[in-house]
């Protein structure tokens, strides 16, 4: 499966927050979209990644203070993204070897999604139970 096929059942929102935004700010986006990551864009393009992660940096580094500094100050720059081509495996093993859980989908330039870890399973679980059950029909029907 294909990430494009991913985005058409997923849909293309993706949170995003600005570079000067507070880290309170980026936070709190998190905490109400109930997400572990949101897309920092500048200008249309993505400048960063700030997660759960960088959250527990920020307050580790910095204690209660960070709260009120930019999201630019501690948000993951070097951003591995995904294209709609790509497939499932080879985003899974991106990730892995990453030690990441969301790929920003980004095509010729722009951004037009995002998938997380657990879509790539949901697509996996659904594979695999199709299988399953086309094997079983097989058998059944001898």
């Amino acid at each position: 499966m294909l990430v494009t096929e991913i985005l058409k059942d997923k849909g293309g929102a993706v949170h995003q927050v600005g570079p000067d935004a507070t880290v309170s700010k980026a936070a709190g986006e998190l905490l109400d979209r109930k997400v572990g990551a949101v897309v920092v864009t500048d200008g249309g393009r993505v400048a960063g990644i700030f997660s759960e992660r960088d959250m527990v940096r920020a307050v580790c580094q910095d204690g209660a203070s960070a709260l009120e500094r930019p999201v630019s100050d501690y948000m993951t720059r070097d951003v591995v993204t995904a294209e709609p081509s790509d497939t499932v495996d080879t985003l899974m093993a991106r990730m892995t070897d990453r030690r990441i859980r969301h790929l920003p989908v980004v095509e010729h330039g722009r951004l037009t999604g995002i998938v997380s870890i657990g879509d790539l399973v949901k697509c996996k679980i659904a594979e695999a139970t199709h299988e399953a059950d086309t094997l079983r029909q097989y058998i059944a029907a001898g």
